[in-house]
């Protein structure tokens, strides 16, 4: 099966490599690559077969289904891969929404609680929580957006370190929550429980608040399954999850993957599981049916679907 690791279009812009897009600057507007890069821990981890259309596709649907709760910035979605989006000034914050206690990363609740943290956006928490545990109610729990490390800072610190305005961080905290409030509906509708997910907003030339990026992706955001949810938890089991996070961990059981220089790589069958559930999840939120065209190469019918926003 044919990976997309990387890509590199000519007359499309200046090329701009992320952890998993690749972005091509244009005067007016982005060409956003969605490859099948796999990040995690701050480094790319595996690449995951079809895992960029998943995410691309999955966002459209998603940006169309909040389009009533703050702007976004999609153009157009010309290829299964590629979203042509407005240019935005991009906010340094991600606005990380949590609605349960738990994650692995260094930035996770569950990390934090269990070095003793106890506050979390507001929510001071007692002793003695189980992982996995439904928070009282979801909290907008923030970090930085920085090209080495994300860090997680308080709404003060936020401000504080010149990081944003107090005025636009509490609309960007009330449009995250509502933005939440959103998917946990449509999730529940198909089953799903949205665990925690994050945003990325920049402002257009008017200072208007847009939601960039991707939205409720299987790499945003943590989904697991409702209906067997409150039993696995009260057995100390891990809930049936959709995300990456098993690789997350079998990584985390076999390296260190924040500061080993070389990770081993992926299982062949944990990574055939995260394209199946990938692919899965998407189905099941969407009622949508996962579908590119296999009878060329992906880059190759990338290139042609994107002809038209080539630069003369």
């Amino acid at each position: 099966m044919n990976v997309i690791t990387e890509t590199n279009f000519a007359n499309l812009g200046e090329k701009k490599r992320g952890k998993v897009r690749d972005i091509y600057f244009q005067p007016d507007k982005l060409v956003l690559v969605a490859t099948d890069r796999h990040s995690s821990f701050d480094r790319i981890i595996a690449h995951i077969p079809n895992k960029g259309a998943v995410l691309n596709l999955s966002s459209a649907f998603w940006f169309k289904q909040t389009a009533d709760i703050v702007p976004n910035h999609v153009i157009d979605v010309p290829d299964p891969n590629v979203t042509i989006a407005k240019r935005m000034q991009t906010l340094p914050v991600e606005a990380v929404v949590r609605g349960y206690l738990t994650g692995t990363t260094s930035t996770s609740i569950w990390t934090r609680y269990q070095k003793g943290e106890r506050n979390f956006g507001g929510l001071t928490l007692p002793d003695g929580l189980k992982k996995n545990t439904r928070l009282p109610h979801p909290i907008f729990d923030p970090t930085t957006k920085e090209d080495t490390h994300d860090r997680s800072l308080s709404l003060k610190e936020l401000v504080d370190e010149n990081f944003i305005e107090a005025p636009r961080l509490e609309e960007l905290q009330k449009t995250a929550l509502a933005l939440f409030a959103r998917g946990q509906e449509v999730a529940a509708k198909h089953g799903l429980l949205l665990v925690d997910t994050k945003y990325e907003f920049g402002v257009d030339g008017n200072g208007a608040l847009t939601l960039i990026d991707e939205i409720h992706t299987p790499d945003s955001s943590r989904y697991w399954k409702l209906d067997s949810y409150g039993a696995r938890v009260a057995e100390g089991v891990e809930p049936e999850y959709f995300d990456k996070e098993f690789l997350r961990i079998w990584f985390r059981e076999h390296c260190d993957p924040y500061n080993d220089k070389i990770l081993p790589e992926a299982p062949a069958e944990m990574v055939a599981e995260l394209t199946r559930r990938y692919i899965e999840i998407y189905q099941q939120l969407t009622g949508l049916i996962f579908s590119v065209d296999a009878s060329v190469p992906p880059l190759e019918r990338i290139e042609k679907n994107l002809a038209k926003y080539r630069l003369r």
